[in-house]
């Protein structure tokens, strides 16, 4: 086997055993199922990941030449930008990871990391100032107080444009939201306005425990929340849709 062959097939290997950690990373913790559809990162990350896995010692094979007296700083320039590559495209999905699930009026809301807006985050509780390294958490907005703060709470969403799902300091644990939750949830049976029925009979069917859902609310794409009516708990999100 030729140097030149064993050096890119080694360039490859080691890209792709890259790949396969930063794959784990973004799919099982970052944006565990069905949350990177939600967000519509899949399609994104993996070309990202696809291009730099594969052009990065593809370019070494075709600069690799025996006896070449820059080959070593030549093979080196394209594995740094390789690297750099990598780093921007990881650290750009990281940024806008899932980062909290947030119960709001009548659903969730799905707040991305970079859509949390930072302003008055020392006011937040201090488990809600950071936001955690694994999968997003569920939390619920704390309800106005007052007439003025609901009349304040309208205007901030309806002429601002900015939800009360993306200020931490408004958060609270999603047990607190019980009662609103249990009053809220719909009956499993209104899926099938907005899906077949086969693919609701088929996805409830793993989860027995869920006898009620509540919409969530993503950038991209619309899913389910089922949950169990009694107890106001989480089940799973599943890749159903809440409306038309």
């Amino acid at each position: 086997m030729s140097k030149r062959l064993k050096f890119f097939l080694s360039h490859l290997s080691i890209s792709f055993l890259i790949a396969l950690l930063i794959v784990g990373l973004v799919f099982f913790i970052w944006y565990p199922s069905p949350l990177a559809s939600a967000v519509g990162v899949t399609q994104i990350f993996l070309m990202m990941l696809a291009i730099d896995v594969i052009v990065g010692p593809l370019l070494g094979w075709l600069v690799y030449k025996e006896g070449k007296k820059t080959l070593k700083f030549d093979l080196a320039v394209i594995i740094a930008i390789q690297i750099a590559a990598l780093c921007y495209g990881v650290y750009s999905i990281e940024q806008g990871r899932p980062a909290w699930l947030v119960f709001h009026a009548d659903r969730f809301e799905l707040v991305r990391k970079n859509d949390i807006l930072l302003e008055n985050i020392d006011q937040a509780q201090p488990k809600f100032q950071h936001v955690s390294w694994s999968k997003p958490q569920f939390v619920a907005v704390k309800t106005a107080e007052s007439s003025q703060q609901h009349q304040d709470d309208i205007f901030t969403e309806v002429l601002g444009e900015i939800s009360l799902a993306q200020q931490p300091e408004r958060y609270v644990e999603l047990i607190q939201a019980k009662i609103q939750i249990q009053q809220r949830a719909v009956s499993l049976e209104k899926l099938e306005q907005y899906n077949s029925k086969i693919e609701v009979n088929k996805t409830l069917a793993k989860y027995p425990n869920a006898d009620a859902w509540l919409p969530l609310k993503a950038n991209a794409v619309d899913m389910v929340v089922l949950v169990n009516k009694e107890s106001a708990s989480i089940i799973k999100i599943v890749d159903l849709r809440p409306w038309k």
